[in-house]
């Protein structure tokens, strides 16, 4: 029996004693993943609490840091869709956003697995309820930082094309599904409720053009080419060109210790192009 036979005879298996399973919050986290984030919000203002700010000095060593921060929903004008391609898996990736106020204040929301202590990624675990999903919501020297410096991945940050009251709209609804997932916690899949498939639920409730499920959301180290045949990202450079320039890996090391770091990995990215 062949590889891909062996895999789904496995999970057909396990199907039957995963659905007695039930999400819980009350498991023992990795501390990074330990707090849910959540938002309270009264008319324009609305309050993001246990925003992670995690100071590193490797992947895996690191102090956990959290803080609260209201924000302006009229100050809102942007949204970048972040991807990040995994080395080890051919078409694997990490896709998440991240919403900008007035080209001052940047916050991240990243879908991922929720840890419980020593565990570790796997996508076969996550076509068995072995995991579940939780909304990091953080500042981009944690996310993007952890990444680019200290995992040492290609990090890609696309501005998308977002009307000022499109950005509002995709940021009201992903912060109400991670407030949902504070109350009614879900299972994470590998193939149906994932980074790049919440990402693209979200964008779908306020798009006038859907985005359709191709092998792009499935291997989503290809979701950027989509995005951008869509145009849904800047078409104004041939895509290979857009993707160049929007990778920031450089541009994070050299501005890892500004206070001001989103602003300026996007100024400097302003200048390169």
């Amino acid at each position: 029996m062949g590889g891909p036979w062996l895999v789904a005879a496995a999970l057909t298996a396990c199907l039957p004693g995963c659905n007695v399973l039930v999400p819980s919050n009350a498991r023992q986290w990795s501390p990074d993943q330990a707090l849910l984030a959540y938002a309270r919000f009264d008319g324009e203002r609305v309050t993001v609490h246990n925003i992670r700010n995690c100071a590193y000095s490797s992947a895996d060593n690191f102090t956990v840091e959290h803080y609260d921060k209201t924000f302006d929903l009229g100050e809102l004008d942007s949204v970048d869709f972040i991807m990040v391609p995994f080395s080890d898996m051919p078409g694997g990736a990490h896709t998440f956003l991240s919403f900008g106020f007035g080209g001052r204040d940047y916050l991240a929301v990243s879908v991922e697995i929720r840890k419980e202590l020593g565990e570790a990624y796997s996508s076969l675990k996550g076509f068995v309820n072995g995991y579940e999903i939780m909304y990091v919501i953080g500042d981009e020297r944690d996310l993007i930082q952890l990444r680019t410096i200290h995992r040492l991945d290609d990090v890609y940050v696309y501005r998308a094309k977002a009307s000022p009251a499109q950005a509002r709209a995709l940021f009201v609804d992903v912060l109400e599904r991670a407030n949902k997932l504070v109350d009614e916690p879900e299972f994470y899949n590998t193939l149906t409720n994932n980074c790049t498939t919440n990402v693209l639920r979200h964008v779908n409730r306020i798009a006038t053009r859907k985005v359709p499920y191709t092998y792009q959301v499935l291997l989503p180290a290809y979701s950027d080419r989509l995005a951008y045949d869509m145009g849904l990202l800047d078409t104004r450079l041939p895509f290979e060109e857009t993707k160049r320039r929007a990778r920031v890996n450089r541009l994070a090391f050299v501005h890892r210790d500004r206070p001001d770091f989103s602003a300026a990995i996007r100024d400097d990215a302003a200048v390169l192009r």
